[in-house]
């Protein structure tokens, strides 16, 4: 701890605030203006669009603060984009806080908020009629289709009970928190992932939990004499939980049993669900807030080990806790072997935790990233998206400060921020293209959660900004397209999960082989991305699409034309086209 504070890299209280008005400064590079021309940058091979006012939302964030400047006010919130209602438009369900403490509220307290999809960039919300504008602490968020019913439920992770959604299948969902048994108390939520931890068809539930708030152990923190955002580390750590479905629409508390006992209290934060040594099964890697990330490893029966020192993914590559906040997953060289991102807290640099193959990782942040693109900022929702078809995954970072009051104290620093995209050159090494990636990035935000996928369905993934005490924002991606292909699978267990959580898919095409894998949670505290996503470069064919469903089966499908969805059910022996929107 004390060799972290010296660097001026820990983020508690003090010492934040210590390092933005000292030695942090100094690494601050100011970025450029970004371009707001609707035309292409003539050298950007990723172009996006702010096309926020026609999408009709309306809704607005808010994190309840009173002036108090309670913890809990900074790591709210994150967001979900599925499709709830199965027409094939990706919709957007937004994370809300409540009023706190000291808070003056006047009119209806503020909500969750679901948005359907109505093509071309319009959104109509159907938050009272589907019955999930919950009005708690909203913090985290997943989706997934719990019962296999073919309908993807909602579970919302709050600062108290927590909310889990069941889709009904007319549009409407119906709270079964309770009944069902994952209500979890009073604790301060973060993220959280659906997963199949013993193959059984049954999709999981694991909740990360945040820290022992209350108001009654609510303390003022103060800096220089200036009230400030406390650390984690001013209050205790809480147990994360591990549901086991019981097949029947309720879940059983098994953390103790699953072996998820020691070092089980944590700071966790963003979460994320993959099989990182391709062995079959579901492991569990935990960001911990300024405290050693978490790697619980399965043992293909649902019991778990914590493996993160030994395979690398603990601290950044010089041994240091980061302060934790979102995470990615996908093989981001093509490799083979999936590969973690990690953000972090200004003036540190965020994790990238590339797949050695040998059952260890090795962190490659400093090689691979441009070292001044992030250090500015405190980045929240993260996401490895192909931006341009080009074969490669991109990454995009959103970011934002979590003191409100930075303006007053740093001329160089601010509780706003653009965000960031990063191009993946195809060596192992991205490049900031911020600047000439058109305006969708000019917006300046304290943004927190994100979600990346194909909200017109035209190929090109888009991005979604949960923005802090505003407006969210909606970043069409308009990237060129001439010579570039892509594919779309929609996957459909059958004696796997309902969803396909935890399937890796090898697509082989121009001869290059990406890996994907299906995800319930990820990025900040959010979901996204049930589709899976390949650009394909100049390839107009695909050689090969490889399934690897969780439980052991493969299916092996070649010679498929590009620029298309399709669904893939487990067992049916061929891909079905799925219609145009």
């Amino acid at each position: 701890m004390n060799r972290i504070g010296r660097r001026g890299r820990l983020w508690i209280g003090v010492c934040v605030v210590g390092a933005a008005l000292a030695g942090a400064a100094a690494l601050w590079r100011p970025r450029a203006t970004p371009l707001s021309s609707p035309t292409p940058a003539p050298d950007s091979p990723i172009w996006l669009r702010d096309v926020t006012p026609q999408t009709g939302i309306t809704w607005r964030h808010t994190d309840g603060s009173s002036g108090k400047r309670y913890i809990v006010e900074t790591i709210c919130a994150g967001m979900a984009t599925f499709d709830y209602d199965g027409d094939g438009l990706i919709d957007i369900y937004f994370v809300n806080g409540a009023p706190l403490k000291g808070t003056s509220w006047q009119g209806p307290p503020p909500r969750n908020a679901l948005y359907r999809n109505l093509g071309n960039f319009r959104f109509e919300d159907v938050t009272e009629q589907a019955g999930v504008g919950d009005t708690g602490y909203g913090l985290g968020v997943t989706a997934g289709d719990y019962d296999n019913d073919g309908r993807p439920d909602l579970f919302v992770s709050n600062y108290g009970p927590k909310v889990l959604y069941h889709n009904n299948g007319d549009g409407t969902f119906t709270a079964v928190s309770r009944e069902a048994g994952v209500s979890d108390g009073n604790k301060v939520g973060a993220g959280a992932c659906f997963l199949d931890i013993d193959g059984d068809g049954n999709l999981d539930l694991y909740v990360a939990n945040y820290v022992d708030f209350s108001y009654d152990t609510y303390k003022p923190h103060y800096a220089e004499g200036r009230h400030i955002y406390p650390s984690p580390m001013a209050y205790n750590a809480v147990p994360d939980v591990l549901f086991r479905n019981q097949g029947d629409g309720t879940f059983r508390d098994v953390t103790a049993e699953a072996g998820i006992v020691e070092d089980s209290a944590g700071t966790g934060m963003g979460m994320i669900c993959a099989d990182y040594d391709n062995d079959g099964d579901t492991d569990i890697f935990v960001l911990n807030d300024v405290a050693r990330n978490y790697l619980w490893e399965n043992d293909g029966h649902g019991k778990f080990r914590e493996v993160s020192i030994e395979r690398g993914l603990a601290f950044d590559a010089h041994g240091r806790y980061l302060a934790s906040m979102g995470v990615d997953c996908a093989d981001y060289d093509n490799d083979g072997w999936l590969d973690f991102f990690q953000t972090s807290y200004s003036d540190q640099q965020p994790a990238l935790y590339h797949n050695s193959g040998h059952g260890y990782f090795d962190e490659v942040a400093s090689q691979a990233i441009p070292g001044g693109s992030l250090l500015p900022y405190i980045n929240w929702g993260t996401h490895f998206v192909d931006f341009d078809n080009d074969g490669w995954a991109d990454l995009f970072v959103a970011n934002g400060n979590t003191q409100d009051n930075l303006g007053k104290y740093s001329a160089r620093e601010s509780y706003e921020a653009p965000n960031t995209v990063l191009w993946n050159k195809g060596d192992g090494k991205f490049i900031d293209i911020s600047e000439r990636a058109g305006d969708g990035l000019a917006p300046r935000y304290s943004s927190r959660g994100s979600a990346a996928d194909d909200l017109d369905n035209d190929g090109r993934p888009d991005v979604v900004v949960l923005n802090a005490r505003s407006l969210p924002t909606v970043i069409r991606n308009e990237s060129p397209q001439a010579g570039r292909h892509w594919i779309q699978l929609e996957l459909r267990g059958t004696s796997s999960s309902r969803d396909a959580v935890g399937a890796h898919v090898y697509v082989t095409a121009g001869g290059i082989t990406q890996l994907r894998e299906v995800h319930s949670g990820r990025s900040y505290q959010g979901h996204c991305g049930s589709r899976l996503h390949f650009g394909l470069g100049s390839a107009a064919r695909i050689d090969t699409v490889e399934v690897r469903w969780l439980g052991g089966k493969t299916e092996r499908f070649a010679h498929l034309p590009a620029d298309q969805r399709v669904l893939v059910i487990e067992g049916a022996g061929a891909v079905q086209p799925l219609p145009e929107q």
